[in-house]
Protein backbone atom coordinates (compact mmCIF):
# COMPACT_ATOMS: atom_id res chain seq x y z
CA UNK A 1 0.00 0.00 0.00
CA UNK A 2 2.07 3.15 -1.27
CA UNK A 3 0.49 6.44 0.42
CA UNK A 4 3.44 8.87 -1.04
CA UNK A 5 3.58 12.70 0.47
CA UNK A 6 0.33 13.69 2.69
CA UNK A 7 -0.37 16.68 5.02
CA UNK A 8 -2.76 16.07 8.02
CA UNK A 9 -6.00 17.65 7.21
CA UNK A 10 -7.38 19.94 9.52
CA UNK A 11 -10.68 22.71 8.88
CA UNK A 12 -8.43 25.74 9.44
CA UNK A 13 -6.44 24.95 6.77
CA UNK A 14 -8.83 23.18 4.57
CA UNK A 15 -8.59 25.22 1.45
CA UNK A 16 -5.22 25.59 1.68
CA UNK A 17 -4.95 21.66 1.80
CA UNK A 18 -7.02 21.56 -1.47
CA UNK A 19 -4.63 23.64 -3.11
CA UNK A 20 -1.42 22.33 -1.90
CA UNK A 21 0.68 20.91 -5.12
CA UNK A 22 1.25 17.17 -5.10
CA UNK A 23 -0.67 16.13 -2.14
CA UNK A 24 -1.03 11.92 -2.21
CA UNK A 25 -3.12 11.75 0.96
CA UNK A 26 -4.40 13.21 3.95
CA UNK A 27 -5.05 12.20 7.53
CA UNK A 28 -7.89 13.75 9.63
CA UNK A 29 -8.74 13.44 13.62
CA UNK A 30 -11.56 10.36 13.28
CA UNK A 31 -13.21 12.17 16.63
CA UNK A 32 -13.47 15.44 14.46
CA UNK A 33 -16.07 13.66 11.79
CA UNK A 34 -19.32 13.27 12.10
CA UNK A 35 -20.32 9.79 11.05
CA UNK A 36 -23.22 11.17 9.02
CA UNK A 37 -21.62 13.74 6.82
CA UNK A 38 -17.93 14.31 5.61
CA UNK A 39 -17.05 17.97 5.92
CA UNK A 40 -17.12 19.17 1.91
CA UNK A 41 -13.44 19.43 1.85
CA UNK A 42 -13.11 15.88 2.24
CA UNK A 43 -15.88 15.24 0.17
CA UNK A 44 -13.45 17.08 -2.74
CA UNK A 45 -10.37 15.38 -1.64
CA UNK A 46 -11.95 12.04 -1.77
CA UNK A 47 -13.56 13.14 -5.37
CA UNK A 48 -10.27 13.62 -6.67
CA UNK A 49 -8.51 10.33 -5.39
CA UNK A 50 -6.48 11.55 -2.10
CA UNK A 51 -7.22 9.09 0.15
CA UNK A 52 -8.28 10.10 3.75
CA UNK A 53 -7.00 7.94 6.28
CA UNK A 54 -8.54 8.61 10.14
CA UNK A 55 -6.65 9.03 12.79
CA UNK A 56 -8.03 8.08 16.16
CA UNK A 57 -6.86 9.85 19.83
CA UNK A 58 -9.22 8.84 22.26
CA UNK A 59 -9.59 4.79 22.08
CA UNK A 60 -6.68 4.81 25.22
CA UNK A 61 -5.30 1.31 24.15
CA UNK A 62 -2.49 0.96 26.35
CA UNK A 63 -5.04 2.04 28.76
CA UNK A 64 -5.65 -0.68 31.92
CA UNK A 65 -9.44 -1.35 30.63
CA UNK A 66 -10.23 -3.45 27.57
CA UNK A 67 -11.35 -0.97 24.69
CA UNK A 68 -14.85 0.97 24.74
CA UNK A 69 -16.88 -1.28 22.20
CA UNK A 70 -18.52 2.03 21.39
CA UNK A 71 -15.47 4.26 20.23
CA UNK A 72 -14.29 1.00 18.49
CA UNK A 73 -18.23 0.77 16.42
CA UNK A 74 -17.73 4.78 15.95
CA UNK A 75 -13.82 4.57 14.15
CA UNK A 76 -14.52 1.66 12.26
CA UNK A 77 -17.94 3.86 10.88
CA UNK A 78 -15.52 6.42 9.83
CA UNK A 79 -13.10 3.79 8.11
CA UNK A 80 -16.30 2.53 6.06
CA UNK A 81 -17.06 6.21 5.60
CA UNK A 82 -14.11 7.24 4.17
CA UNK A 83 -13.25 3.54 2.38
CA UNK A 84 -9.55 4.11 3.76
CA UNK A 85 -7.43 1.22 3.41
CA UNK A 86 -6.08 1.50 7.13
CA UNK A 87 -6.70 4.06 10.31
CA UNK A 88 -4.35 4.70 12.99
CA UNK A 89 -4.19 5.23 16.58
CA UNK A 90 -1.78 5.71 19.65
CA UNK A 91 0.68 3.68 21.96
CA UNK A 92 -1.38 5.69 25.02
CA UNK A 93 -3.57 5.68 27.66
CA UNK A 94 -5.10 8.55 28.44
CA UNK A 95 -7.92 7.98 30.75
CA UNK A 96 -8.05 6.32 34.22
CA UNK A 97 -9.34 5.49 37.42
CA UNK A 98 -12.89 4.54 37.71
CA UNK A 99 -14.82 0.57 39.28
CA UNK A 100 -11.25 -1.12 38.62
CA UNK A 101 -9.67 1.38 41.06
CA UNK A 102 -12.36 2.48 43.05
CA UNK A 103 -11.92 5.80 42.07
CA UNK A 104 -13.34 9.02 40.37
CA UNK A 105 -12.36 8.35 36.92
CA UNK A 106 -9.69 11.14 35.25
CA UNK A 107 -9.14 12.23 31.81
CA UNK A 108 -5.69 13.13 30.77
CA UNK A 109 -7.06 15.31 27.50
CA UNK A 110 -4.16 14.18 26.08
CA UNK A 111 -1.96 10.97 25.15
CA UNK A 112 0.60 9.94 28.12
CA UNK A 113 3.12 7.01 28.08
CA UNK A 114 2.98 3.26 28.63
CA UNK A 115 5.25 1.88 31.00
CA UNK A 116 7.41 -0.36 28.68
CA UNK A 117 7.22 -3.71 31.34
CA UNK A 118 6.31 -7.00 30.29
CA UNK A 119 2.61 -6.65 31.78
CA UNK A 120 1.79 -3.38 30.38
CA UNK A 121 2.93 -5.18 26.73
CA UNK A 122 0.88 -7.76 27.47
CA UNK A 123 -2.72 -5.71 28.30
CA UNK A 124 -1.88 -3.38 25.29
CA UNK A 125 -1.68 -6.40 23.13
CA UNK A 126 -5.34 -8.02 24.38
CA UNK A 127 -6.36 -4.38 23.87
CA UNK A 128 -4.91 -4.24 20.01
CA UNK A 129 -5.70 -7.35 19.41
CA UNK A 130 -9.56 -6.67 20.08
CA UNK A 131 -9.31 -3.36 18.00
CA UNK A 132 -8.06 -5.53 15.40
CA UNK A 133 -10.92 -7.84 15.35
CA UNK A 134 -13.24 -4.81 15.41
CA UNK A 135 -12.03 -2.67 12.40
CA UNK A 136 -12.90 -3.54 8.96
CA UNK A 137 -9.73 -2.17 7.85
CA UNK A 138 -5.48 -2.50 9.27
CA UNK A 139 -5.05 -0.82 12.51
CA UNK A 140 -1.35 1.04 12.66
CA UNK A 141 -0.15 2.04 15.82
CA UNK A 142 1.76 5.73 16.80
CA UNK A 143 4.68 5.71 18.91
CA UNK A 144 4.10 8.91 21.33
CA UNK A 145 6.21 11.93 22.76
CA UNK A 146 6.56 11.70 26.33
CA UNK A 147 7.92 14.41 29.17
CA UNK A 148 8.27 12.11 31.66
CA UNK A 149 9.85 8.45 32.15
CA UNK A 150 8.25 5.32 34.10
CA UNK A 151 10.23 4.37 36.91
CA UNK A 152 11.85 0.32 36.30
CA UNK A 153 11.01 0.03 32.57
CA UNK A 154 12.12 -3.31 31.25
CA UNK A 155 12.46 -2.93 27.39
CA UNK A 156 13.76 -0.16 25.28
CA UNK A 157 10.96 1.62 23.02
CA UNK A 158 12.22 -0.17 19.71
CA UNK A 159 12.05 -3.50 21.61
CA UNK A 160 8.76 -2.59 22.61
CA UNK A 161 7.22 -1.92 19.08
CA UNK A 162 9.33 -5.22 17.68
CA UNK A 163 7.44 -7.15 20.33
CA UNK A 164 4.10 -5.29 20.20
CA UNK A 165 3.96 -6.05 16.30
CA UNK A 166 5.61 -9.88 16.47
CA UNK A 167 2.50 -10.82 18.61
CA UNK A 168 -0.56 -8.89 17.31
CA UNK A 169 0.70 -8.17 13.47
CA UNK A 170 0.12 -4.57 13.66
CA UNK A 171 1.40 -2.00 11.64
CA UNK A 172 3.32 0.99 12.83
CA UNK A 173 3.13 5.03 12.27
CA UNK A 174 6.67 5.99 13.34
CA UNK A 175 6.40 9.85 14.22
CA UNK A 176 10.47 11.29 13.77
CA UNK A 177 8.96 14.19 15.74
CA UNK A 178 8.76 11.97 19.03
CA UNK A 179 11.46 9.85 18.08
CA UNK A 180 13.40 13.76 18.76
CA UNK A 181 11.70 14.56 21.58
CA UNK A 182 11.96 11.02 23.52
CA UNK A 183 15.76 12.12 22.41
CA UNK A 184 16.02 15.46 23.75
CA UNK A 185 13.43 14.66 27.15
CA UNK A 186 14.16 10.90 28.13
CA UNK A 187 17.83 10.19 26.14
CA UNK A 188 16.87 8.21 24.14
CA UNK A 189 18.83 7.26 20.92
CA UNK A 190 16.55 7.62 17.35
CA UNK A 191 19.15 5.87 16.27
CA UNK A 192 18.81 2.75 18.39
CA UNK A 193 14.74 3.07 18.39
CA UNK A 194 14.66 2.57 14.53
CA UNK A 195 17.79 -0.37 14.73
CA UNK A 196 15.72 -2.03 17.26
CA UNK A 197 12.11 -2.00 15.72
CA UNK A 198 10.78 -3.80 12.96
CA UNK A 199 11.18 -1.07 9.69
CA UNK A 200 9.18 -3.23 7.15
CA UNK A 201 6.10 -2.99 9.49
CA UNK A 202 5.77 0.88 9.24
CA UNK A 203 2.52 1.95 7.44
CA UNK A 204 3.59 5.33 7.11
CA UNK A 205 5.62 8.42 8.62
CA UNK A 206 4.64 11.50 10.65
CA UNK A 207 6.80 14.76 10.42
CA UNK A 208 5.93 17.72 13.17
CA UNK A 209 7.77 20.91 14.46
CA UNK A 210 7.92 21.44 18.19
CA UNK A 211 9.96 23.93 20.07
CA UNK A 212 12.52 23.43 22.98
CA UNK A 213 12.55 25.42 26.21
CA UNK A 214 14.82 25.08 29.35
CA UNK A 215 15.95 21.69 27.80
CA UNK A 216 12.44 20.35 27.31
CA UNK A 217 11.37 19.60 24.12
CA UNK A 218 7.71 20.19 23.86
CA UNK A 219 5.49 18.78 20.56
CA UNK A 220 3.51 21.41 19.90
CA UNK A 221 2.83 20.66 16.15
CA UNK A 222 2.36 24.20 16.58
CA UNK A 223 5.98 25.10 14.93
CA UNK A 224 7.78 24.25 11.95
CA UNK A 225 9.64 21.44 11.16
CA UNK A 226 13.13 21.50 12.98
CA UNK A 227 16.93 19.86 11.15
CA UNK A 228 17.36 17.21 14.27
CA UNK A 229 13.75 16.33 12.99
CA UNK A 230 14.60 15.77 9.55
CA UNK A 231 17.78 14.03 10.85
CA UNK A 232 15.75 11.67 12.24
CA UNK A 233 13.94 10.81 9.34
CA UNK A 234 16.94 10.78 7.05
CA UNK A 235 17.68 8.11 9.35
CA UNK A 236 14.59 6.31 8.80
CA UNK A 237 14.66 6.62 4.91
CA UNK A 238 18.17 4.95 4.93
CA UNK A 239 17.11 1.98 6.43
CA UNK A 240 13.55 1.38 4.95
CA UNK A 241 11.48 3.09 1.89
CA UNK A 242 8.15 4.31 3.80
CA UNK A 243 5.11 3.67 2.17
CA UNK A 244 3.86 7.11 3.38
CA UNK A 245 5.27 10.25 4.94
CA UNK A 246 3.03 12.70 6.62
CA UNK A 247 3.18 16.65 7.93
CA UNK A 248 1.52 17.33 10.84
CA UNK A 249 0.17 20.43 11.98
CA UNK A 250 -2.56 21.29 14.96
CA UNK A 251 -2.03 25.07 15.78
CA UNK A 252 -0.67 28.33 15.09
CA UNK A 253 -1.29 27.45 10.91
CA UNK A 254 1.14 29.35 8.71
CA UNK A 255 0.06 30.32 5.38
CA UNK A 256 0.14 27.83 2.92
CA UNK A 257 3.31 29.05 1.37
CA UNK A 258 4.93 27.97 4.60
CA UNK A 259 3.48 24.68 4.33
CA UNK A 260 4.32 24.06 0.88
CA UNK A 261 7.97 24.91 1.76
CA UNK A 262 7.94 22.37 4.16
CA UNK A 263 6.45 19.56 2.53
CA UNK A 264 9.29 20.31 -0.07
CA UNK A 265 11.81 20.22 2.47
CA UNK A 266 10.32 16.74 3.12
CA UNK A 267 10.47 15.58 -0.25
CA UNK A 268 13.99 16.91 -0.42
CA UNK A 269 15.25 14.95 2.78
CA UNK A 270 13.80 11.75 1.70
CA UNK A 271 14.95 11.97 -1.93
CA UNK A 272 19.11 12.37 -0.42
CA UNK A 273 18.72 9.76 2.34
CA UNK A 274 17.57 7.76 -0.49
CA UNK A 275 20.99 7.96 -2.48
CA UNK A 276 23.57 5.04 -1.90
CA UNK A 277 25.79 8.23 -0.67
CA UNK A 278 23.49 9.43 1.71
CA UNK A 279 22.81 5.81 3.01
CA UNK A 280 26.59 4.71 3.21
CA UNK A 281 27.20 7.96 4.95
CA UNK A 282 24.39 7.53 7.60
CA UNK A 283 24.78 4.01 8.22
CA UNK A 284 28.14 3.10 7.91
CA UNK A 285 29.86 4.21 11.33
CA UNK A 286 27.11 2.71 13.63
CA UNK A 287 26.95 -0.79 14.36
CA UNK A 288 23.22 -1.96 13.34
CA UNK A 289 22.44 0.49 11.04
CA UNK A 290 20.19 -0.24 7.74
CA UNK A 291 19.78 -3.61 10.21
CA UNK A 292 23.13 -4.44 9.19
CA UNK A 293 23.53 -6.19 12.03
CA UNK A 294 21.92 -8.42 14.73
CA UNK A 295 19.53 -6.38 16.98
CA UNK A 296 20.11 -7.52 20.59
CA UNK A 297 16.65 -8.80 21.56
CA UNK A 298 15.09 -8.78 25.26
CA UNK A 299 14.27 -12.02 26.47
CA UNK A 300 10.39 -12.63 26.25
CA UNK A 301 8.77 -13.56 28.93
CA UNK A 302 5.97 -16.63 29.21
CA UNK A 303 2.97 -15.50 26.93
CA UNK A 304 0.01 -15.94 27.59
CA UNK A 305 -3.54 -15.73 25.37
CA UNK A 306 -4.99 -12.54 27.47
CA UNK A 307 -3.45 -11.18 30.89
CA UNK A 308 -5.03 -11.78 34.37
CA UNK A 309 -6.99 -9.23 35.82
CA UNK A 310 -4.86 -8.95 38.41
CA UNK A 311 -2.34 -7.85 35.72
CA UNK A 312 -5.08 -5.36 34.26
CA UNK A 313 -5.54 -4.43 38.63
CA UNK A 314 -1.91 -3.19 38.78
CA UNK A 315 -1.53 -0.99 35.59
CA UNK A 316 -5.23 0.36 36.50
CA UNK A 317 -3.39 0.90 40.15
CA UNK A 318 -0.12 2.65 38.54
CA UNK A 319 -2.12 4.69 35.97
CA UNK A 320 -4.07 6.06 37.89
CA UNK A 321 -1.33 7.40 40.65
CA UNK A 322 -0.02 8.61 37.62
CA UNK A 323 -2.99 10.65 36.07
CA UNK A 324 -3.79 11.84 39.65
CA UNK A 325 -0.47 13.42 40.02
CA UNK A 326 -0.97 14.99 37.10
CA UNK A 327 -4.58 16.82 37.16
CA UNK A 328 -5.63 16.62 40.31
CA UNK A 329 -2.41 17.18 42.44
CA UNK A 330 -2.15 14.22 44.66
CA UNK A 331 1.09 13.32 45.67
CA UNK A 332 3.77 12.29 42.89
CA UNK A 333 3.88 8.38 42.49
CA UNK A 334 7.14 7.16 43.85
CA UNK A 335 10.62 6.82 41.22
CA UNK A 336 9.18 9.65 38.96
CA UNK A 337 10.92 13.07 38.30
CA UNK A 338 9.48 15.26 40.13
CA UNK A 339 10.10 18.53 38.25
CA UNK A 340 8.99 16.66 35.11
CA UNK A 341 6.28 15.37 36.56
CA UNK A 342 5.48 19.66 37.44
CA UNK A 343 6.38 20.76 33.79
CA UNK A 344 3.49 17.71 32.46
CA UNK A 345 1.25 18.96 34.84
CA UNK A 346 1.34 22.81 33.62
CA UNK A 347 1.30 21.39 29.88
CA UNK A 348 -2.06 19.26 30.95
CA UNK A 349 -3.69 22.16 32.26
CA UNK A 350 -2.59 24.62 29.42
CA UNK A 351 -3.71 22.34 26.53
CA UNK A 352 -6.99 21.77 28.46
CA UNK A 353 -7.27 25.77 28.69
CA UNK A 354 -6.87 25.72 24.98
CA UNK A 355 -8.95 23.23 23.68
CA UNK A 356 -12.03 24.29 25.74
CA UNK A 357 -11.21 27.99 24.24
CA UNK A 358 -11.91 25.92 21.19
CA UNK A 359 -14.63 23.87 21.31
CA UNK A 360 -16.27 27.22 23.63
CA UNK A 361 -14.77 30.42 21.92
CA UNK A 362 -17.57 32.47 23.44
CA UNK A 363 -15.99 31.74 26.98
CA UNK A 364 -12.43 33.59 26.33
CA UNK A 365 -14.62 36.12 24.56
CA UNK A 366 -16.64 37.00 27.51
CA UNK A 367 -13.97 37.00 30.18
CA UNK A 368 -11.26 38.87 28.03
CA UNK A 369 -7.88 38.42 29.71
CA UNK A 370 -8.94 37.05 32.51
CA UNK A 371 -10.28 33.25 31.08
CA UNK A 372 -6.80 31.79 31.03
CA UNK A 373 -6.05 32.67 35.10
CA UNK A 374 -9.64 31.33 35.79
CA UNK A 375 -9.60 28.27 34.03
CA UNK A 376 -5.77 27.49 35.51
CA UNK A 377 -7.46 27.78 38.53
CA UNK A 378 -10.18 26.32 38.17
CA UNK A 379 -8.37 23.07 36.60
CA UNK A 380 -6.26 22.98 40.07
CA UNK A 381 -9.25 21.62 41.84
CA UNK A 382 -11.36 20.00 38.65
CA UNK A 383 -9.66 17.45 37.06
CA UNK A 384 -11.38 16.63 33.39
CA UNK A 385 -13.68 13.78 33.19
CA UNK A 386 -16.05 13.66 31.00
CA UNK A 387 -14.79 15.42 27.75
CA UNK A 388 -13.76 19.15 27.10
CA UNK A 389 -17.57 20.33 26.18
CA UNK A 390 -18.33 19.02 29.97
CA UNK A 391 -15.26 20.98 31.06
CA UNK A 392 -16.64 23.78 29.70
CA UNK A 393 -20.08 24.02 31.09
CA UNK A 394 -18.59 22.90 34.54
CA UNK A 395 -15.56 26.18 34.17
CA UNK A 396 -18.65 27.98 33.68
CA UNK A 397 -21.00 27.10 36.24
CA UNK A 398 -18.15 27.20 39.00
CA UNK A 399 -17.73 30.93 38.00
CA UNK A 400 -21.22 31.73 38.03
CA UNK A 401 -22.19 29.83 41.75
CA UNK A 402 -19.25 32.10 42.87
CA UNK A 403 -20.73 34.96 41.67
CA UNK A 404 -18.00 35.88 38.56
CA UNK A 405 -16.60 37.41 37.05
CA UNK A 406 -17.39 40.51 38.62
CA UNK A 407 -18.53 42.73 35.90
CA UNK A 408 -22.15 42.78 35.71
CA UNK A 409 -22.49 42.56 32.11
CA UNK A 410 -20.27 40.20 31.49
CA UNK A 411 -22.17 37.72 34.15
CA UNK A 412 -25.46 38.07 32.56
CA UNK A 413 -23.30 37.01 29.36
CA UNK A 414 -21.90 33.83 30.98
CA UNK A 415 -25.23 33.13 32.72
CA UNK A 416 -27.56 33.24 29.39
CA UNK A 417 -24.23 30.89 27.51
CA UNK A 418 -24.35 28.54 30.39
CA UNK A 419 -28.49 28.48 30.25
CA UNK A 420 -28.86 27.86 26.49
CA UNK A 421 -26.20 24.86 27.00
CA UNK A 422 -27.32 23.45 30.10
CA UNK A 423 -30.21 24.53 32.57
CA UNK A 424 -32.44 27.11 33.61
CA UNK A 425 -30.41 28.29 36.17
CA UNK A 426 -27.18 27.26 37.94
CA UNK A 427 -27.17 24.89 40.82
CA UNK A 428 -26.92 26.38 44.13
CA UNK A 429 -23.61 25.51 46.05
CA UNK A 430 -25.54 22.67 48.36
CA UNK A 431 -26.14 21.40 45.49
CA UNK A 432 -23.06 21.31 43.79
CA UNK A 433 -21.03 19.38 47.05
CA UNK A 434 -23.74 17.22 47.17
CA UNK A 435 -22.98 16.00 43.19
CA UNK A 436 -19.70 16.34 44.31
CA UNK A 437 -19.65 13.88 47.10
CA UNK A 438 -21.88 11.49 45.09
CA UNK A 439 -19.55 11.23 42.54
CA UNK A 440 -16.83 9.87 45.16
CA UNK A 441 -18.66 7.45 46.52
CA UNK A 442 -20.01 5.97 43.29
CA UNK A 443 -16.95 6.87 40.56
CA UNK A 444 -19.58 8.87 38.49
Amino acid sequence: MELGIGIGWRPEIADAVEALPGIDWVEAVAENICAGHLPDSLVRLRQRGVTVVPHGVSLGLGGAERPDAGRLADLAARAELLATPLVTEHIAFVRAGGPRTASVGLEAGHLLPVPRTWEALDVLCENVRIAQESLPVPLALENIAALISWPGEELTEGQFLAELVERTGVRLLIDVANLHTNHVNRGEDPATALDELPVEAIAYVHVAGGVEKDGVWHDTHAHPVTGPVLDVLAELRSRVDPPGVLLERDDDFPPAGELAGELTTIRATLDRAATPTARAHTAGPRPGAGRSAPVARPVPRPRTAAPPDAARDRVAVAQTALLSALVAGTPAPQGFDHRRLGIQSRALAAKRAGVVAKVAPELPEILGDGYRDAFLSYARNRPMSAGYRRDALDFAEGLLIAGRPSDDAARRRLTHWWQDRAAARPPRRSTRLIRAARAALTGK
